[in-house]
C-alpha cells in the first residue's frame, strides 16, 4: 500500500486550486496560519507542503514578503516525487539518532575518537564552503552510527540519510537555510564529540538531541514567509498610527 504524506495531499491540493484558477496568477496565498486552519494541520506541515509546490515550480516565495502563484501546471505537467518531508526527516532523526549516539558513548574505542575528532577538525576547516561541510557533516554523524557496533541502527541511519539527500524538498529548504546564513552547527558538533570522548550516554544523547532540536529551529525560522510580512506590515501600521513611518 502507498503512504500518501500529509504535506503532499495538501500540496496537491493547493496545486488542484491553482489549476482551477481559485488562486490565479500572481496571487499571493493566504498565510500559513490560515492556511494551516483551512486545512486543521500544523503550520510545518504547510510549510512542507509550500516548499513542494515551489519545488514543482507553481509557486514562488519571497522572504519577507509572501508565497505567489508563478504557474498554473507543475513543471513537467505532473507533481514530483514525494520524499519524506523534512521535518519528519528531523524528527525521526532525533529520535534514532539520539539513542544512537548515547550507545554509541558505551562502545567507542580510540579509534573512533580519532576518526570523529578528524571530521570534526574537516568540518571546521571547510569553513564556508557548503559543499564540503555537508560532505564531513554526514560523515560525523555515520561515523557515530557506526560506532554502535549494531548493523540495524547504523542501516537507519544511512537510510535517513539517504531520504534527507534524494528529498527535492529538503534540498530547496536546505538552499533557503544556507542563504540565510544556516551552516553547519560547530559548537554544537563540538558538544556531541565531547561527550562521546567522555563515554557518557547521557550526555551524548543531550548533544545529539539539543544539535538536532537547533538545527529544526533555525529551518524553521529560515523558511519563515507570510510571518515575516505580516510582522513588518503591523509594524508599518503602528509607526503610521503614531506619525513615525
Amino acid at each position: 500500500m502507498k503512504t500518501v504524506r500529509l504535506y503532499a495531499e495538501i500540496a496537491r491540493q493547493i496545486g488542484g486550486q491553482i489549476l482551477a484558477d481559485h488562486y490565479p496568477m500572481g496571487t499571493r496565498l493566504p498565510s500559513e496560519r490560515e492556511l494551516s486552519e483551512a486545512f486543521n494541520v500544523s503550520r510545518p506541515t504547510i510549510r512542507e507542503a509550500l516548499i513542494a509546490l515551489e519545488v514543482d515550480g507553481l509557486v514562488d516565495i519571497r522572504m519577507g514578503s509572501g508565497v505567489y502563484v508563478s504557474a498554473k501546471t507543475p513543471r513537467g505537467g505532473k507533481f514530483s516525487a514525494i520524499g519524506v518531508g523534512p521535518f519528519e526527516l528531523l524528527e525521526a532523526r532525533r529520535a534514532i539518532e539520539g539513542e544512537a549516539c548515547a550507545i554509541a558513548a558505551t562502545r567507542v574505542d580510540a579509534h573512533d575518537i580519532k576518526e570523529l575528532k578528524t571530521l570534526f577538525d574537516n568540518l571546521v576547516a571547510a569553513g564556508e564552503d557548503v559543499e564540503k561541510a555537508e560532505t564531513f557533516d554526514h560523515q560525523f554523524h555515520i561515523s557515530i552510527a557506526r560506532a554502535t557496533r549494531n548493523s540495524a541502527i547504523s542501516g537507519a541511519v544511512e537510510a535517513l540519510w539517504q531520504a534527507r539527500l534524494r528529498s527535492p524538498q529538503e534540498k530547496a529548504m536546505s538552499q533557503k537555510a544556507h542563504r540565510a546564513g544556516v551552516g553547519p552547527r560547530i559548537d554544537e558538533h563540538f558538544a556531541i564529540f565531547e561527550a562521546l570522548a567522555a563515554r557518557d550516554p547521557d550526555l551524548a544523547r543531550g548533544a545529539m538531541r539539543a544539535h538536532l532540536d537547533k538545527v529544526l529551529a533555525a529551518l524553521i525560522q529560515a523558511t519563515e514567509v507570510q510571518e515575516i510580512a505580516e510582522l513588518d506590515a503591523s509594524l508599518t501600521a503602528r509607526r503610521q498610527r503614531f506619525g513615525l513611518a
